[in-house]
């Protein structure tokens, strides 16, 4: 995975020459010193460059140009100084092909009461720069963050650091590949969708491939490459006496292997499969997707290529945070007192949000007519911890986000051989599962306890896509309006 810290945030001061040389120097001074503490700060993930002040039409329209052109360049964080006349920005705004984040502060936090003067009050004078600013991007219909406060506050911090992540996430998707081996399960609906237009709206590929290519990479792989791996597995998990199957642990491994091959040498970040096609294979690759994601790749089950592209995104997003993210699917329920749902999947669940060493098992699977294959099976630690689902509705994409409390279950579950999470969902199952199916949020999902809900807000806004939230604050009645004025919303601006 591409490390956050090779990624720039270049942060921009907009102002004019009706100030004079000496007051641009300040300017200058003081946006170099505001870049330099946020380049400090662990919570922004990527480096903030500063770029000197802009004057000029022709200076922001260039610089804009050399933001698009700028592969470590992710985005840009745009502060008005002073008064800076934003009809000078249009040129520059309509070509910027990168997110931008609005920064509303000022340099100093306290008014100097006693010395305050007209030099002081033309020199600091974002409160009036940022709303001209403003009026310019809300005029333009222009997609962005905006954040309020003083630049050395925590909260302030945070927000910037956030949105940073969002934008690490688009960054990656503008040139992500996702391989698809074989084609979507047999009539299901929610894992269609339009790959032209997530092209054209996200920027990844998706490319399908015969699930001979696998095979074929699987049998150039060394026997010794298996040993090796699969004294890995027997380092690396728990593996009880009854599971010790080494013929079953030498077919994951060469599964693993070739799979790790072919989308590392391909430049993949994000693979799906279907236990309806996988012939050739000894076994559906349990352990080798689990080892994958936990690597960075994402992963979407039965075809699903738009959850496969999201969850590598999310994991893009988290780099650093405390808290895995996986692939997951809503299950089945516990309907008895506060009701919970049971996050799990036939085997692809990401050991990255266990909460104690995995255990390395082989158990029948029950369908895919394939031996019975090697997984690692965990519970996920309690803690807050969001599902995020992206569907076609046909004439958009639509993103559905539920916040959610990860719970230790009360009870063991002897018998279930797979990974499992087991969570309230807010503000409660009877609405939020309502609302995510009013919503036609997907059975598959992007699950993390690194990432919130205000990370996809972001994502969604730097995307230009439709963004329903599930939280605490949800009615039902309030949601259904809500997806009824965004239909007409869509319709209206097609």
């Amino acid at each position: 995975m591409t490390s956050a810290a090779q990624k720039e945030l270049w942060f921009c001061t907009g102002s004019q020459h009706l100030y004079g040389p000496g007051p641009l120097g300040q300017v200058a001074e003081h946006s170099q010193a505001i870049a330099a503490s946020l380049d400090a700060r662990s919570e922004i993930p990527a480096r903030v460059v500063f770029k000197p002040v802009l004057t000029t039409a022709d200076q922001i329209l260039q610089l804009c140009r050399e933001a698009n052109n700028a592969e470590t360049c992710i985005g840009l964080v745009l502060w008005m100084h002073t008064f800076s006349p934003a009809k000078m920005w249009i040129a520059g705004l309509t070509a910027l092909r990168k997110p931008f984040l609005h920064l509303h502060t000022q340099f100093n936090r306290e008014l100097p009461y006693a010395t305050i003067d007209m030099d002081f009050m033309n020199l600091n004078q974002a409160a009036h720069g940022d709303r001209e600013f403003g009026f310019l991007t809300a005029r333009l219909r222009l997609p962005r963050k905006v954040v309020v406060g003083y630049w050395e506050d925590g909260d302030t911090i945070d927000e910037i650091g956030t949105w940073t992540r969002a934008a690490l996430g688009w960054g990656e998707s503008q040139t992500l590949k996702v391989a698809r081996f074989g084609d979507n399960m047999r009539n299901v609906a929610v894992t269609e969708g339009d790959k032209v237009e997530a092209q054209k709206v996200f920027g990844y590929t998706v490319s399908g491939y015969g699930i001979g290519d696998l095979t074929d990479r699987m049998a150039q792989v060394a026997d010794r490459e298996v040993e090796t791996l699969v004294q890995e597995y027997r380092d690396s998990y728990s593996i009880a006496k009854e599971h010790d199957k080494p013929d079953a642990l030498a077919v994951a491994a060469r599964i693993e292997l070739g799979l790790r091959a072919f989308l590392t040498e391909g430049g993949f970040g994000a693979f799906t499969d279907t236990f309806e096609d996988l012939h050739g294979m000894g076994q559906l690759p349990g352990i080798a997707t689990q080892r994958l994601m936990a690597d960075g790749f994402g992963f979407g089950g039965e075809g699903d290529w738009k959850t496969a592209a999201l969850v590598r995104v999310m994991k893009v997003m988290a780099q650093g945070l405390p808290g895995g993210t996986s692939f997951m699917e809503d299950y089945t329920y516990d309907l008895a007192g506060r009701a919970k749902v049971l996050g799990s999947h036939m085997l692809e669940i990401c050991p990255t949000i266990a909460a104690d060493r995995p255990s390395l098992e082989v158990h029948p699977l029950g369908i895919g007519g394939k031996s019975d294959p090697v997984r690692l099976v965990f519970t996920s630690p309690a803690g807050a911890a969001i599902v995020a689902s992206v569907v076609d509705m046909g004439n958009r994409f639509r993103m559905i986000v539920n916040e959610v409390d990860v719970v230790t279950p009360e009870q063991a579950f002897p018998k279930l051989p797979v990974a499992r999470t087991l969570w309230h969902a807010k503000p409660n199952l009877k609405v939020a599962a309502a609302a995510w199916i009013y919503a036609g949020g997907a059975h598959h999902t992007g699950f993390s306890q690194a990432l919130t809900m205000q990370h996809m807000e972001d994502f969604a806004e730097i995307a230009g896509i439709e963004l329903v939230r599930i939280d605490d604050e949800t009615r039902l009645h309030e949601l259904r309006r809500e997806l009824l004025w965004s239909d007409a919303a869509y319709r209206i601006g097609k």
